[in-house]
């Protein structure tokens, strides 16, 4: 039994997300060059297998804050085997593997200005 205002129990396959460590890029970026290596991953992550309502949802969450990427993956039945979405699952066993380049941003990014 909860007690009021508990948040609702969450299916045991699914873990909290966190957000992704810190990272530091091989050489220093710009949002722009960041933006294009996340439009040629999302454009071809669904080469890769799985299915594309899983891709798509996934590309959502990591778009998202944290309570609303919680969301996503569990009404998409996406199970999250790393908590920072890294590795996922869905419903069938397919695996998808996400770069921590789509979940957030390096630590040497070269900010404008």
């Amino acid at each position: 039994m909860g007690c009021a205002g508990s948040t609702p129990k969450v299916d045991e396959n699914n873990k909290k997300l966190k957000k992704p460590k810190a990272w530091k890029h091989s050489q220093p970026i710009t949002p722009a060059q960041l933006k294009q290596m996340r439009d040629e991953f999302w454009d071809t992550a669904p080469h890769y297998g799985g299915q594309k309502e899983i891709w798509d949802a996934l590309k959502v969450a990591a778009e998202s804050d944290l309570a609303l990427a919680q969301t996503i993956v569990d009404t998409a039945g996406i199970i999250v085997s790393n908590p920072d979405m890294t590795l996922c699952y869905d419903e069938r066993g397919a695996k998808y593997e996400l770069p921590k380049y789509v979940l957030s941003e390096p630590t040497n990014l070269i900010r404008d200005g």
